[in-house]
C-alpha cells in the first residue's frame, strides 16, 4: 500500500456502497425520468411548434411585402414611357420610397413576430414575465430619452415617405436648406442646392416642407411697354404668340392650360405694365416665362412696339458753366446799401465847443 492511499483525518475512508443502494438510486432516477418525460417532451414539442410558426409567418409576411413593393415599382415603370408617366411618375423616387417602406414593414413584421415569440418560448420554461417586461419598459423609456433626436429623425423620415411629402427629383425648400432631393432616408434628407453643394438634412429638424415639384407652377411675365401703346394691338400680338406656343414642342406639354392676359398692372406716366400668366408643368415655370418673353419680344419688335423699363437713360453731359461754382454776390459788398449801412458802427458824439 502507497502512502498516498492511507486514510488521513480530513480525508476518511469511503463507505462502500452495497448493491442494493445501487439498485434502489437507479430504480429512483428512472421512476423521476418517467414521471417527468411527458413534461419535457411537451415543453420541447410546444417550443418546436412556437419556433416553426413564427418563421413560417415571418416568412409569408416578408414575402408578401415583397411582392408588394415589386408590384409598386411594376406599376410605376409601366407608365414610365408615356407623357403622363413623365409628368407624375419618377422610376426613382417610386423606387427608393417603396424599398424604404418595404424595409421598415419587414423590420416591424419580424420584431413583432420573433419578440412574441420569445416571449412564449418563456413563458413555456415558467418564467415569469412580469419582472422582464417592466425591465424592459424602463430600458426603452432610458434609451428613448437618450436617444431622443434619433427616435424623432426616424419617425419624422417614416411619415414624411408614408405621406410621400417628397421624392428624388423634386425641388423642395425645407427651410434650414433647399434644392433638388437626391436621396430620402429614415434619418436623413440629401438635397443639392443651387451651386451643386449636398445639404444633410435630418429629418427631425425640418419644421415645414416646401414642394415645388408638386401638383402645378404659374409662369408670369410682364410686358412694360410706352402708355400711349394701342392696348388692343398689343393684346391681339400676345395672344397670337399665346396661340402659337401652345401648339409647338415642347411647348404643348409643358403648358397645362392657356396662356392668360390678365390685363394692366401697373401704369405710370412713362410706362405701363401687361401681366401675362400660364399654368405649367411642376418645375417648368422658369423656362417657360423665358420662352415667352423671347417670343413676345420679336412679336412686338416686329410690330414697330418697343419695350420699355428698367434704369431709365442718363441725360447728355452739358459743357459745365464757369459761373456754377460762384457764390452770389453779397449785399455788404457795397457800402451804400442798406444792409451796409445798418451794420456800420454809430460813431462817437462830439462835445459842442462853442459853449
Amino acid at each position: 500500500m502507497s502512502w498516498s492511499a492511507l486514510p488521513t483525518a480530513d480525508d476518511p475512508q469511503p463507505v462502500p456502497v452495497t448493491l442494493d443502494e445501487a439498485a434502489e438510486k437507479a430504480t429512483n432516477a428512472a421512476g423521476w425520468v418517467e414521471e417527468n418525460w411527458s413534461t419535457w417532451l411537451n415543453t420541447g414539442l410546444k417550443i418546436l411548434l412556437i419556433l416553426v410558426v413564427a418563421l413560417l409567418l415571418r416568412m409569408a409576411i416578408r414575402r408578401a411585402l415583397t411582392k408588394l413593393i415589386e408590384r409598386m415599382n411594376r406599376s410605376a415603370q409601366a407608365v414610365e414611357g408615356t407623357a403622363l408617366g413623365g409628368l407624375l411618375v419618377n422610376a426613382e423616387r417610386r423606387r427608393q420610397r417603396s424599398e424604404a417602406i418595404g424595409s421598415v414593414l419587414r423590420s416591424v413584421a419580424s420584431f413583432v413576430i420573433l419578440g412574441t415569440a420569445g416571449l412564449m418560448i418563456l413563458g413555456a420554461f415558467k418564467i415569469d414575465l412580469a419582472p422582464l417586461l417592466a425591465s424592459a419598459g424602463v430600458a426603452g423609456v432610458a434609451i428613448g430619452f437618450g436617444a431622443r433626436n434619433l427616435v424623432t429623425d426616424f419617425l419624422s423620415g417614416v411619415f414624411m415617405i408614408l405621406e410621400d411629402q417628397y421624392g428624388v427629383g423634386d425641388s423642395v425648400d425645407a427651410g434650414v436648406a433647399s434644392g433638388e432631393v437626391i436621396e430620402v432616408g429614415l434619418r436623413v434628407t440629401k438635397l443639392r442646392g443651387d451651386n451643386g453643394e449636398i445639404w444633410y438634412v435630418r429629418n427631425g429638424e425640418i419644421k415645414r416642407i416646401g414642394n415645388l415639384s408638386q401638383g402645378w407652377a404659374t409662369a408670369a411675365v410682364d410686358v412694360t411697354v410706352r402708355p400711349t401703346e394701342d392696348l388692343d394691338r398689343i393684346n391681339e400680338i400676345i395672344a397670337e404668340v399665346s396661340d402659337e406656343i401652345s401648339k409647338v414642342e415642347p411647348w404643348n406639354e409643358r403648358l397645362w392650360g392657356p396662356v392668360e392676359i390678365l390685363g394692366l398692372n401697373e401704369v405710370l406716366l412713362d410706362s405701363m405694365t401687361i401681366r401675362v400668366s400660364a399654368k405649367t408643368m411642376p418645375g417648368k415655370a422658369l423656362g417657360v416665362e423665358r420662352e415667352l418673353r423671347w417670343r413676345i419680344k420679336r412679336a412686338l419688335d416686329a410690330a414697330g412696339i418697343r419695350i420699355v423699363g428698367g434704369v431709365p437713360a442718363q441725360p447728355e453731359e452739358s459743357a459745365a458753366d464757369p459761373t456754377a461754382g460762384m457764390a452770389a454776390p453779397s449785399a455788404f459788398s457795397s457800402a451804400t446799401s442798406p444792409q451796409s449801412a445798418a451794420a456800420t458802427p454809430i460813431p462817437p458824439s462830439q462835445p459842442n465847443l462853442s459853449k
